[in-house]
């Protein structure tokens, strides 16, 4: 397998994993992450033969599946200094979820933890691992921050967000009392318990409506996409965007709709 570039001079290699999500329902993050990772002096890559994580099956306990899919992504991924994902929970299914799922492949377990090794959420990556502080952009809204629970719980991104957007001119970002609740998505949760997870999204929205903010911020396409159907369901006008687009000055776009 190719090795990392390791001269000192070099740029960093970064192989951006785009996600399903952000492909399909929402390019722009993907844009708005190349932009912020070549900002930060990274040499952005996509590997075209980059597949889903596997993260579905994985969750429903088809570990088959689960396991020839990330084969081919582990080797996709290989030659690169870096993995960087602009989701929680993909990239705490290659960091933390890779490893257990090849635990008895004396083959593939080596590869997996050296993958999970280098693999950071975007926002994350940013801070912990390029040390950037600030970003000259700006927008005036109001905004609260959704903590996912991949991204918070498996990964610890919490402080990194809320620092960069500390430093976006003209925005303010309020706490809700419920940032660190579930918003009831879960990926497959919210197919199988329709009821439950509309009930923890009327939670998550009450909180959002509580703070008086006119943007939610998230660094989940599946958390978002749920906040903001329900949102709208509800005649919300709040709109709601990925954290990558705020940091990359990148909100021309219309709003994420919702499911």
């Amino acid at each position: 397998m190719p090795a990392p570039s390791s001269s000192p001079s070099a740029l960093p290699r970064v192989g951006l994993f785009v996600t399903c999500l952000v492909d399909l329902m929402r390019p722009s993050v993907g844009f708005a992450a190349v932009k912020l990772l070549e900002d930060a002096g990274c040499r952005v890559e996509v590997p075209a033969a980059q597949t889903c994580c596997g993260q579905p099956a994985w969750n429903s306990g088809d570990s088959a599946n689960a396991a020839t899919v990330a084969r081919g992504l582990i080797a996709a991924f290989e030659p690169f200094d870096y993995v960087v994902a602009p989701s929680g929970s993909c990239a705490g299914m290659l960091r933390v979820h890779y490893p257990e799922l090849f635990a008895d492949d004396p083959a593939w377990a080596p590869r997996a933890r050296a993958l999970a090794a280098k693999t950071h959420e975007l926002v994350s990556f940013l801070v912990d691992v390029r040390g950037l502080t600030r970003v000259e952009t700006r927008l005036t809204a109001t905004a609260t921050y959704h903590d996912s629970c991949s991204g918070l719980r498996e990964l610890g991104v919490k402080r990194q967000p809320r620092a960069l957007l500390a430093t976006v001119a003209g925005l303010e970002l309020r706490e809700g009392k419920e940032a660190e609740t579930c918003c009831g998505f879960g990926g497959l949760f919210c197919v199988k318990y329709p009821d439950v997870s509309t009930g923890i999204a009327d939670v998550k929205t009450a909180d959002i409506a509580a703070t008086g903010a006119d943007l939610v911020l998230g660094g989940d396409m599946g958390c978002l996409m749920n906040v903001a159907g329900r949102l709208r369901r509800q005649g919300s006008a709040v709109a709601v965007r990925h954290v990558a687009e705020v940091l990359a000055g990148a909100t021309d776009t219309p709003p994420i709709a919702g499911t």
